[in-house]
């Protein structure tokens, strides 16, 4: 579906290239086509642990190498890429430094990225988007003619693959799971279902916030093995889990939570996982659906990136507020309001229509 324009703007119409307006613009766009090197060196750094043996101060690539078991010369040729976005900073006697923006990289941090950089640059991503040409003259994804299956079906048999996406995705939502919960109205008492809702950090600092409420933890039962619910006194006695298909039916609740959930999959697959959301929902409950909304200017936003690594990857895509609307509305359901996080994320809030 194409995406909604702002019809009040009406652009002028280009004035011819100049020669010299063509040598930046080729010299933009090679820059920009060399742009994929970068995240390649952060998945190196990750898998290698630098940003671990930086974590007592400043060190040479000499040094470096000698505690990541890599090599010398390759090593700092890396890291000087590397200090070029900030995540690494070099002396002036050849001694690197982690930055405040590297310190994410660090496994032994609250808030570890490294767990989500790996994902994200994992093959099983990385090869669909270098095959974007496919999704464009074919209209489907790459990922089945890459590795044979549809992407959830290929986690199914492959354990390292499933290992690396689970953990990953929790990596990348453990930051944004309180100021999530924050940002959701929540009744004072009721069940909070977690549909999809991986190893339970959401649902886990939602309960934490809001004591009068017990919660639900659905998904897929070899997910459900990672939960770590469990292990926090201040739940105790007020969850569950829940193991099922949430295509086939959803645990019955006041709120149900839909966290990065919508964006894998296409529309009617959504439909019918938001019909079974709204027959599942106890009178006066709500639908909190957690996804980016994709802003309608030109501006960058996460959202957009994402957008191309579900067309890539998956059958699904970002939406706009008037998609989510349009979305809702197929499943008998009536978008109430759209709520900012402080994150990436908004609560697109529905109830039955």
């Amino acid at each position: 579906m194409q995406q909604d324009r702002d019809e009040t703007t009406i652009d002028a119409p280009a004035a011819p290239p100049t020669e010299e307006g063509l040598r930046g613009s080729a010299a933009f766009l090679i820059d920009e086509a060399l742009g994929f090197v970068f995240p390649a060196a952060l998945r190196a750094a990750a898998d290698t642990g630098v940003a671990d043996a930086l974590a007592n101060g400043p060190a040479t690539a000499d040094e470096l190498a000698a505690a990541t078991g890599t090599d010398e010369r390759n090593l700092y040729r890396m890291l000087r890429l590397l200090a070029t976005r900030g995540v690494v900073a070099e002396g002036a006697q050849g001694r690197f430094t982690l930055t405040e923006a590297g310190q994410a990289l660090r496994s032994d941090v609250p808030h570890s990225a490294r767990s989500a950089v790996r994902m994200l640059t994992d093959h099983t991503f990385w090869l669909p988007a270098g095959r974007m040409t496919h999704c464009l003259t074919e209209g489907t994804t790459a990922f089945d003619t890459t590795f044979g299956l549809p992407f959830f079906d290929h986690f199914a048999q492959d354990e390292r693959t499933a290992a690396v996406f689970h953990v990953g995705m929790a990596a990348m939502s453990d930051p944004e799971n309180a100021l999530i919960a924050a940002a959701c109205d929540f009744p004072a008492t009721g069940t909070v279902v977690d549909i999809g809702g991986g190893h339970g950090g959401l649902l886990l600092e939602v309960l934490r916030r809001n004591p009068g409420l017990e919660g639900v933890l659905h998904d897929r039962a070899h997910v459900l093995a990672g939960h770590r619910l469990d292990g926090d006194k201040e739940v105790a006695g007020r969850w569950t889990t829940h193991e099922g298909d949430f295509f086939s039916a959803v645990p019955t609740g006041d709120v149900h939570l839909l966290k990065r959930i919508t964006h894998d999959w296409d529309d009617e697959q959504c439909v019918t996982l938001l019909e079974h959301c709204r027959r599942a929902l106890r009178p006066g409950g709500r639908i909190l659906v957690l996804d980016a909304v994709v802003p309608r200017d030109n501006a960058p936003h996460q959202a957009k990136t994402l957008d191309l690594l579900m067309m890539a990857s998956l059958t699904g895509r970002e939406r706009t507020e008037a998609d989510f609307a349009e979305l809702l509305g197929r499943a008998g359901l009536r978008l109430s309001r759209v709520l900012p996080t402080g994150t990436v994320l908004s609560v697109v809030e529905a109830v039955p229509a």
